[in-house]
């Protein structure tokens, strides 16, 4: 596979065959046989039809074809797009896309209508309908949690990777497009959970969990572990707690980690307490049941890892230094709550 093919395999290591025989370069280059000036310096003139030297003019070839787009109008009307290419090729579609399709427009009669289905259905290929309908989900699941469209684009270049190789067969569709968006999610930095994708795409976590390690052994992907930085913006919006109650929970989850102070706890349970923690130092209480429900964890285990926080509490947050920060005044470890 090339490096420009998105999801490349992960190709088995080839034992070392020794050095290589030498190969002809079978690469073809002009050159003016007049001047043999390297690099060459070769102009096309277009509105001539020729290839010419740029240094000695001699011409080298004639009746070239004009590659530039198309600025005038062979159509009746004036307003008719000038290009006579067609539109441009769908990269995430099989085949060269320059069918003629039939207009729907014919005057209210209705009959121009019928004609464009019936002709949609004659020409189109199956797999390409299924693609077009996988695409569809796709596109529709990431706008429903708000994903950007960039991650819908990696997701959809995914799930053609694994059609096109035959990666998972036997596999459901919705649990190959549910790793698909996982991936693209981890890929793009994108901070979404197992539960999320669960509950977006109402496939089971196993099965998920199948699909996506199935995928990381077969294709090349840039996932990364889920940080639980990540986690806290989104967190915070959907509690509505304000920007910098948000930037101490950021600081907070840091030194949390440097100082090991939740060593083996996930992500979302690392940042549900932290924002559990921050939230009552700040004077904007919430509690273990509302941030539950954000974070997707139950109520224990964010005490449980709140009352590790407790414990360490005046090594992980140095009061005097947030006096100096917004919101910071008559901040005192006498607002926490008790675990």
């Amino acid at each position: 596979m090339t490096s420009n093919i998105p999801f490349p395999l992960r190709e088995p290591q080839q034992k070392d065959q020794g050095p290589q025989q030498f190969q002809p370069n079978l690469n073809v280059r002009l050159t003016c046989p007049d001047c043999r000036i390297s690099p060459p310096h070769i102009v096309e003139e277009f509105a001539s039809g020729d290839l010419v030297c740029g240094d000695c003019g001699l011409v080298l070839g004639d009746r070239i074809i004009d590659t530039r787009s198309e600025w005038r109008t062979f159509a009746n009307d004036e307003g008719d797009d000038p290009s006579r290419v067609g539109a441009a090729a769908n990269p995430l579609l099989d085949g060269n896309q320059l069918d003629t399709v039939i207009s729907r427009r014919d005057g209210g009669t209705g009959a121009a209508k019928d004609l464009n289905k019936v002709h949609g259905r004659a020409t189109a290929m199956k797999g390409e309908r299924n693609l077009v309908q996988a695409y569809k989900e796709i596109s529709a699941m990431c706008d429903s949690i708000s994903l950007s469209k960039i991650v819908s684009d990696t997701a959809k270049q995914l799930y053609k990777r694994v059609e096109d190789e035959k990666l998972l067969r036997g596999k459901s569709g919705d649990a190959i497009i549910a790793a698909c968006i996982f991936i693209a999610c981890r890929q793009e930095k994108v901070g979404r959970t197992f539960r999320e994708i669960c509950a977006l795409t109402r496939v089971p976590k196993k099965e998920i969990g199948r699909c996506y390690k199935s995928l990381q052994a077969k294709l090349q992907t840039n996932t990364t572990i889920m940080n639980s930085e990540d986690l806290m913006s989104r967190f915070c919006s959907n509690l509505q707690l304000p920007n910098y109650v948000q930037k101490a929970g950021v600081d907070l989850v840091k030194r949390a980690k440097e100082l090991g102070t939740l060593a083996g706890k996930s992500p979302i349970s690392v940042a549900a307490a932290c924002i559990y923690l921050v939230s009552y130092l700040y004077r904007t209480p919430k509690s273990t049941r509302d941030i539950a429900v954000v974070a997707g964890v139950s109520e224990v285990t964010i005490k449980s890892a709140y009352k590790s926080l407790y414990s360490e509490r005046t090594s992980l947050i140095d009061l005097d230094s947030l006096k100096d920060k917004p919101h910071g005044e008559n901040l005192s470890f006498d607002d926490l709550a008790f675990p």
